[in-house]
């Protein structure tokens, strides 16, 4: 029986996969740094910091760690200005995730950093619902590699056992993702997974081995949920 669900954050709750590629694109070019669409995703469930490095190699440009921190500066502080006036975090998540949270544990398990996390998750009212982080710095190798959830799952039994409970499986885990590195991270660790083709077709989720694919969360509930992986 599926006891906790973990979210994968830009492209799942924050449907902002595409902001980060114009931010991304504006601050490189501006680094003499040309990127491609393809090459943007092709990268999804790197850090930031990988990201980086892979953009500027492909170039054949030289990357020292100062320009690599003013890179990701900028396109941190151009992504907040991108979705000032407009959160790219529709009703129909924040419904479910207020929904799920009154019946399993929550994780938010990102490549991103903690601070851009937190930024979107006041702003859209669900920063008081996660059970656990596991976000950029926390773990050696980024998605696909498994060990972000595998991460997870440690802190979430860390802290059942603090509260006397016992701890959870890795096939009591769900995992919502928007991307086939994640979804391939999610499987390595043993959980079951939804693909969310927020960012990349059906067909590239299902490949990658995605249990579910869905369009939306609108329809979404803990019941479906239960019905669906139990």
């Amino acid at each position: 029986m599926i006891q906790a669900i973990f979210f994968d954050f830009n492209g799942v709750i924050s449907n902002d996969e595409h902001i980060h590629l114009n931010a991304y694109r504006r601050v490189l070019e501006a680094a003499g740094v040309s990127i491609a669409d393809e090459e943007y995703f092709a990268c999804l469930g790197m850090d930031d910091v990988a990201f980086v490095r892979a953009a500027f190699a492909r170039r054949g440009q030289p990357l020292t760690d100062e320009k690599m921190k003013t890179v990701i500066e900028c396109e941190h502080q151009l992504h907040r200005d991108l979705i000032k006036d407009e959160l790219p975090v529709s009703q129909f998540v924040v419904t479910f995730i207020k929904e799920a949270a009154r019946h399993f544990q929550l994780g938010v398990v990102s490549m991103a950093v903690r601070t851009e996390i937190d930024h979107v998750l006041q702003r859209a009212g669900l920063d008081n619902l996660f059970a656990i982080y596991v976000t950029a710095g926390l773990v050696e190798k980024h998605k696909p590699a498994p060990d972000c959830y595998r991460r997870a799952l440690e802190l979430l039994n860390d802290r059942l056992r603090a509260d006397r409970k016992l701890p959870l499986l890795a096939r009591e885990c769900l995992v919502i993702e928007d991307a086939p590195p994640g979804i391939e991270a999610a499987k390595a660790a043993g959980m079951r997974t939804i693909g969310l083709t927020n960012t990349v077709s059906e067909t590239d989720l299902r490949a990658a081995g995605a249990d579910i694919v869905t369009a939306s969360l609108a329809d979404w509930t803990s019941d479906a949920v239960h019905h669906l992986f139990d």
